[in-house]
Protein backbone atom coordinates (compact mmCIF):
# COMPACT_ATOMS: atom_id res chain seq x y z
CA UNK A 1 0.00 0.00 0.00
CA UNK A 2 2.88 2.37 0.76
CA UNK A 3 4.28 1.91 -2.75
CA UNK A 4 0.82 2.31 -4.30
CA UNK A 5 0.50 5.57 -2.38
CA UNK A 6 3.91 6.70 -3.64
CA UNK A 7 2.88 5.90 -7.21
CA UNK A 8 -0.34 7.90 -6.86
CA UNK A 9 1.41 10.85 -5.23
CA UNK A 10 4.08 10.85 -7.93
CA UNK A 11 1.62 11.08 -10.81
CA UNK A 12 -0.61 13.55 -8.96
CA UNK A 13 2.36 15.82 -8.24
CA UNK A 14 3.37 15.83 -11.89
CA UNK A 15 -0.16 16.63 -13.08
CA UNK A 16 -0.49 19.39 -10.47
CA UNK A 17 2.88 20.82 -11.45
CA UNK A 18 1.89 21.08 -15.12
CA UNK A 19 -1.33 22.85 -14.14
CA UNK A 20 0.60 25.20 -11.82
CA UNK A 21 2.81 26.30 -14.71
CA UNK A 22 -0.29 27.70 -16.43
CA UNK A 23 -2.20 29.25 -13.51
CA UNK A 24 -1.48 30.13 -9.88
CA UNK A 25 -0.86 27.03 -7.74
CA UNK A 26 -3.56 28.08 -5.27
CA UNK A 27 -6.19 28.05 -8.01
CA UNK A 28 -5.29 24.45 -8.85
CA UNK A 29 -5.69 23.36 -5.21
CA UNK A 30 -8.94 25.34 -5.04
CA UNK A 31 -10.40 22.76 -7.43
CA UNK A 32 -8.53 19.57 -6.54
CA UNK A 33 -9.12 19.63 -2.78
CA UNK A 34 -12.94 19.99 -2.72
CA UNK A 35 -13.26 17.28 -5.39
CA UNK A 36 -11.00 14.97 -3.39
CA UNK A 37 -13.12 15.75 -0.31
CA UNK A 38 -16.28 14.53 -2.05
CA UNK A 39 -14.54 11.36 -3.26
CA UNK A 40 -13.14 10.57 0.19
CA UNK A 41 -16.51 11.24 1.88
CA UNK A 42 -18.29 8.81 -0.46
CA UNK A 43 -15.62 6.16 0.16
CA UNK A 44 -15.77 6.70 3.93
CA UNK A 45 -19.54 6.26 4.00
CA UNK A 46 -19.23 3.08 1.94
CA UNK A 47 -16.50 1.59 4.14
CA UNK A 48 -18.02 2.66 7.46
CA UNK A 49 -16.03 3.34 10.61
CA UNK A 50 -16.55 5.26 13.83
CA UNK A 51 -16.61 9.05 13.75
CA UNK A 52 -15.00 9.91 17.08
CA UNK A 53 -13.09 12.78 18.66
CA UNK A 54 -9.72 11.36 17.63
CA UNK A 55 -10.75 11.09 13.99
CA UNK A 56 -11.96 14.70 13.94
CA UNK A 57 -9.04 16.19 15.89
CA UNK A 58 -6.13 14.44 14.19
CA UNK A 59 -7.82 14.63 10.79
CA UNK A 60 -8.45 18.38 11.05
CA UNK A 61 -4.92 19.03 12.30
CA UNK A 62 -3.52 16.95 9.45
CA UNK A 63 -5.60 18.98 6.99
CA UNK A 64 -3.91 22.22 8.03
CA UNK A 65 -0.54 20.63 7.29
CA UNK A 66 -1.85 19.31 3.97
CA UNK A 67 -3.18 22.68 2.85
CA UNK A 68 0.07 24.56 3.35
CA UNK A 69 2.12 21.63 2.07
CA UNK A 70 0.31 21.25 -1.25
CA UNK A 71 0.08 25.01 -1.82
CA UNK A 72 3.81 25.56 -1.30
CA UNK A 73 4.68 22.37 -3.18
CA UNK A 74 2.69 23.21 -6.31
CA UNK A 75 4.11 26.75 -6.21
CA UNK A 76 7.65 25.33 -6.07
CA UNK A 77 6.93 22.83 -8.85
CA UNK A 78 5.38 25.54 -11.01
CA UNK A 79 8.40 27.85 -10.70
CA UNK A 80 11.33 25.46 -10.34
CA UNK A 81 12.62 22.28 -12.03
CA UNK A 82 10.32 19.39 -11.18
CA UNK A 83 13.16 16.87 -11.05
CA UNK A 84 14.86 18.90 -8.29
CA UNK A 85 11.93 20.21 -6.23
CA UNK A 86 10.09 16.89 -5.92
CA UNK A 87 13.02 14.78 -4.66
CA UNK A 88 14.32 17.47 -2.28
CA UNK A 89 10.88 17.70 -0.73
CA UNK A 90 10.88 13.94 -0.33
CA UNK A 91 14.05 14.03 1.78
CA UNK A 92 12.14 15.90 4.49
CA UNK A 93 8.98 13.88 3.89
CA UNK A 94 11.00 10.70 4.58
CA UNK A 95 13.13 12.04 7.40
CA UNK A 96 10.37 13.41 9.63
CA UNK A 97 8.31 10.16 9.91
CA UNK A 98 11.49 8.14 10.48
CA UNK A 99 12.56 10.46 13.30
CA UNK A 100 9.08 10.56 14.79
CA UNK A 101 8.74 6.80 14.62
CA UNK A 102 11.99 6.27 16.50
CA UNK A 103 10.97 8.82 19.15
CA UNK A 104 7.64 7.01 19.57
CA UNK A 105 9.50 3.77 20.26
CA UNK A 106 9.46 2.01 16.88
CA UNK A 107 12.37 -0.39 16.36
CA UNK A 108 12.49 -1.80 12.82
CA UNK A 109 14.55 -4.94 12.16
CA UNK A 110 18.20 -4.57 11.15
CA UNK A 111 17.56 -5.29 7.46
CA UNK A 112 14.61 -2.86 7.40
CA UNK A 113 16.74 -0.19 9.08
CA UNK A 114 19.42 -0.59 6.41
CA UNK A 115 16.68 -0.33 3.80
CA UNK A 116 15.53 2.97 5.35
CA UNK A 117 19.05 4.36 5.13
CA UNK A 118 19.36 3.24 1.51
CA UNK A 119 15.99 4.83 0.70
CA UNK A 120 17.18 8.15 2.12
CA UNK A 121 20.36 7.85 0.04
CA UNK A 122 18.23 7.08 -3.03
CA UNK A 123 16.17 10.23 -2.50
CA UNK A 124 19.34 12.32 -2.31
CA UNK A 125 20.74 10.77 -5.49
CA UNK A 126 17.50 11.26 -7.41
CA UNK A 127 17.55 14.92 -6.35
CA UNK A 128 20.75 15.71 -8.26
CA UNK A 129 20.05 18.99 -10.10
CA UNK A 130 18.88 19.05 -13.72
CA UNK A 131 17.35 21.62 -16.05
CA UNK A 132 14.33 21.12 -18.27
CA UNK A 133 13.43 22.12 -21.80
CA UNK A 134 9.77 22.97 -21.13
CA UNK A 135 9.52 26.18 -23.19
CA UNK A 136 11.69 28.15 -20.72
CA UNK A 137 14.24 27.02 -18.11
CA UNK A 138 12.91 26.73 -14.57
CA UNK A 139 15.61 27.65 -12.04
CA UNK A 140 16.00 26.57 -8.42
CA UNK A 141 15.87 30.08 -6.90
CA UNK A 142 15.95 30.97 -3.15
CA UNK A 143 12.16 31.42 -3.23
CA UNK A 144 11.70 27.98 -4.74
CA UNK A 145 14.10 26.58 -2.12
CA UNK A 146 12.06 28.01 0.77
CA UNK A 147 8.83 26.73 -0.75
CA UNK A 148 10.43 23.29 -1.17
CA UNK A 149 11.60 23.13 2.46
CA UNK A 150 8.24 24.36 3.77
CA UNK A 151 6.28 21.80 1.76
CA UNK A 152 8.62 18.98 2.83
CA UNK A 153 8.16 19.83 6.51
CA UNK A 154 4.38 20.10 6.10
CA UNK A 155 4.06 16.81 4.21
CA UNK A 156 6.30 14.95 6.66
CA UNK A 157 4.24 16.25 9.57
CA UNK A 158 1.12 15.18 7.67
CA UNK A 159 2.16 11.50 7.90
CA UNK A 160 2.94 11.82 11.61
CA UNK A 161 -0.40 13.46 12.43
CA UNK A 162 -2.64 11.11 10.45
CA UNK A 163 -0.81 8.15 11.98
CA UNK A 164 -2.20 9.20 15.38
CA UNK A 165 -5.82 8.84 14.21
CA UNK A 166 -7.73 5.84 15.65
CA UNK A 167 -7.80 2.78 13.38
CA UNK A 168 -11.50 2.11 14.07
CA UNK A 169 -12.36 5.41 12.36
CA UNK A 170 -11.19 3.85 9.06
CA UNK A 171 -11.28 6.54 6.31
CA UNK A 172 -13.02 9.30 8.28
CA UNK A 173 -9.77 10.99 9.42
CA UNK A 174 -8.98 11.59 5.72
CA UNK A 175 -12.39 13.22 5.24
CA UNK A 176 -11.88 15.63 8.14
CA UNK A 177 -8.34 16.30 6.97
CA UNK A 178 -9.49 17.26 3.51
CA UNK A 179 -12.42 19.26 4.93
CA UNK A 180 -10.18 21.46 7.09
CA UNK A 181 -7.66 21.75 4.26
CA UNK A 182 -10.35 22.83 1.79
CA UNK A 183 -11.70 25.48 4.17
CA UNK A 184 -8.19 26.83 4.75
CA UNK A 185 -7.46 26.90 1.02
CA UNK A 186 -10.70 28.82 0.39
CA UNK A 187 -9.75 31.41 3.01
CA UNK A 188 -6.22 31.82 1.66
CA UNK A 189 -7.54 32.07 -1.91
CA UNK A 190 -10.03 34.76 -0.90
CA UNK A 191 -7.41 36.81 0.94
CA UNK A 192 -4.91 36.54 -1.91
CA UNK A 193 -7.44 37.36 -4.66
CA UNK A 194 -7.20 33.85 -6.16
CA UNK A 195 -10.77 32.80 -5.40
CA UNK A 196 -11.56 31.70 -8.95
CA UNK A 197 -11.13 28.25 -10.46
CA UNK A 198 -8.96 27.68 -13.54
CA UNK A 199 -10.46 26.95 -16.91
CA UNK A 200 -9.67 24.71 -19.84
CA UNK A 201 -6.66 22.41 -19.56
CA UNK A 202 -5.61 23.54 -16.04
CA UNK A 203 -9.13 22.74 -14.78
CA UNK A 204 -9.03 19.26 -16.30
CA UNK A 205 -5.56 18.66 -14.86
CA UNK A 206 -6.73 19.82 -11.41
CA UNK A 207 -9.64 17.36 -11.56
CA UNK A 208 -7.30 14.53 -12.53
CA UNK A 209 -4.94 15.48 -9.71
CA UNK A 210 -7.87 15.27 -7.28
CA UNK A 211 -8.70 11.70 -8.34
CA UNK A 212 -5.10 10.58 -8.04
CA UNK A 213 -4.61 12.38 -4.73
CA UNK A 214 -7.71 10.80 -3.18
CA UNK A 215 -6.53 7.33 -4.13
CA UNK A 216 -3.02 8.02 -2.85
CA UNK A 217 -4.41 9.27 0.49
CA UNK A 218 -6.46 6.11 1.02
CA UNK A 219 -3.42 3.95 0.28
CA UNK A 220 -1.35 6.14 2.63
CA UNK A 221 -3.72 5.66 5.57
CA UNK A 222 -3.96 1.91 5.03
CA UNK A 223 -0.17 1.67 4.86
CA UNK A 224 0.30 3.66 8.06
CA UNK A 225 -2.28 1.52 9.87
CA UNK A 226 -0.60 -1.71 8.79
CA UNK A 227 3.06 -0.83 9.36
CA UNK A 228 5.53 1.26 11.35
CA UNK A 229 5.39 5.00 10.71
CA UNK A 230 9.15 4.97 10.06
CA UNK A 231 8.90 2.24 7.40
CA UNK A 232 5.70 3.29 5.62
CA UNK A 233 6.79 6.93 5.63
CA UNK A 234 10.09 6.27 3.90
CA UNK A 235 8.50 4.01 1.29
CA UNK A 236 5.87 6.63 0.44
CA UNK A 237 8.62 9.24 0.14
CA UNK A 238 9.94 7.41 -2.93
CA UNK A 239 7.22 9.09 -5.02
CA UNK A 240 9.79 11.41 -6.72
CA UNK A 241 10.99 8.47 -8.84
CA UNK A 242 7.60 8.49 -10.59
CA UNK A 243 7.53 12.29 -10.87
CA UNK A 244 11.08 12.44 -12.23
CA UNK A 245 10.40 9.73 -14.82
CA UNK A 246 7.35 11.63 -16.07
CA UNK A 247 9.34 14.88 -16.15
CA UNK A 248 12.03 13.16 -18.21
CA UNK A 249 9.58 11.64 -20.69
CA UNK A 250 7.05 14.48 -21.02
CA UNK A 251 9.11 17.63 -20.34
CA UNK A 252 12.42 16.27 -21.66
CA UNK A 253 14.18 17.00 -18.39
CA UNK A 254 17.61 15.46 -18.60
CA UNK A 255 18.37 12.49 -16.37
CA UNK A 256 21.86 12.10 -14.89
CA UNK A 257 23.78 8.97 -13.99
CA UNK A 258 23.28 9.85 -10.33
CA UNK A 259 19.52 9.88 -10.77
CA UNK A 260 19.60 6.49 -12.49
CA UNK A 261 21.74 5.14 -9.64
CA UNK A 262 19.29 6.61 -7.15
CA UNK A 263 16.38 4.79 -8.76
CA UNK A 264 18.30 1.51 -8.68
CA UNK A 265 19.17 2.03 -5.01
CA UNK A 266 15.49 2.82 -4.33
CA UNK A 267 14.46 -0.58 -5.72
CA UNK A 268 16.98 -2.29 -3.43
CA UNK A 269 15.78 -0.26 -0.45
CA UNK A 270 12.16 -1.25 -1.07
CA UNK A 271 13.14 -4.92 -1.23
CA UNK A 272 15.05 -4.70 2.07
CA UNK A 273 12.24 -2.85 3.89
CA UNK A 274 9.70 -5.37 2.62
CA UNK A 275 11.90 -8.29 3.69
CA UNK A 276 12.38 -6.71 7.15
Amino acid sequence: MALLSAFGYGISDFVGAIASRRVAALRVVLVSYPIALVILAVLAMAVGGEINQGAVFWGALCGVSQAFGIWWFYAALGSGPISVVSPLTAILVAGIPVGAGLVLGERPSAIAAVGVVLALVAVVLVSRETTDQDVAPHKFTPTVAWLTVGSGLAFGLNFVLIHQAPVDAKLWPLVFARLSASVLVLVIAAVSANLRPPRGTPLRLAMLAALLDAGANVAMLLALQASYLSLAGVLMSLYPAVTVLLAIVVLRERVTRWQVLGMVVAVGAVAMIAAG
